[in-house]
């Protein structure tokens, strides 16, 4: 049986950027998931910051078939089972807790947790989590941090969020320990409050091929 982490992986694809999205109107949901998919983004994780995010996910899940939705800002064991029965194939937290790692272990969803110091990501690989959401990237020391790590925690893959953009996506895609990278600038919330879906796909078209020759 392969690990959440094979899971995890087998379910990016080789993407390089996971958009980030907040979803004010679940009625945004399907189309915004359409236009990532068709740029090139299927993976999208949907942040449980608004009150549309389940039902967004909902819709997603039963209605957009090359989409993989996903879960973010999971910060318990109840919200990872709503997150779970709504259709989410993976589940993002920006920490890690023995309450969540109780329901990782209680679920088939794999868990992408938030993770910023060794001896965080050393408790995480203790659970048998090794990809890791390294979050807030920009904030917690960037690129230099993750690559200062990837010699002494060379176990760990990471996928940095926040404060990640266009113009510094390729200085962590670039490390040996970065699988991807997410992202919220793919789908800015003009765009989408302005049912741009062709803008939008043209932004996902682009962070698809960021690290590809």
């Amino acid at each position: 049986m392969p690990s959440k982490t094979e899971k995890l992986l087998s379910l990016l694809g080789g993407q390089p950027v996971i958009p980030v999205l907040k979803i004010e109107d679940a009625a945004h949901a399907v189309p915004l998931a359409r236009a990532l998919a068709a740029g090139g983004l299927p993976m999208i994780e949907i942040t449980l910051r608004t009150p549309a995010a389940l039902e967004a996910i909902r819709r997603v899940a039963g209605e957009v078939e090359a989409a993989v939705v996903g879960a973010g800002t999971i910060l318990n064991a109840k919200q990872f089972e709503e997150a779970e029965k709504a259709g989410s194939t993976f589940i993002v937290s920006p920490g890690l807790t023995k309450e969540l790692v109780q329901a990782n272990d209680a679920s088939a969803v794999p868990l992408l947790p938030g993770t910023i110091t060794p001896g965080e990501i050393m408790a995480a690989l203790e659970a048998g989590i090794d990809f890791l959401k390294f979050f807030p990237a920009e904030q917690a020391g960037g690129a230099a941090f993750l690559k200062a790590l990837s010699s002494p925690i060379a176990g760990a893959k990471f996928c940095p969020t926040g404060g990640v953009s266009a113009k510094n996506a390729m200085d962590y895609l670039s490390l040996p320990n970065v699988n991807c990278v997410g992202g919220s600038w793919v789908a800015p919330d003009a765009m989408v409050q302005g049912g741009d879906w062709a803008g939008i796909e043209a932004l996902a078209r682009e962070a698809s091929r960021l690290g590809k020759a």
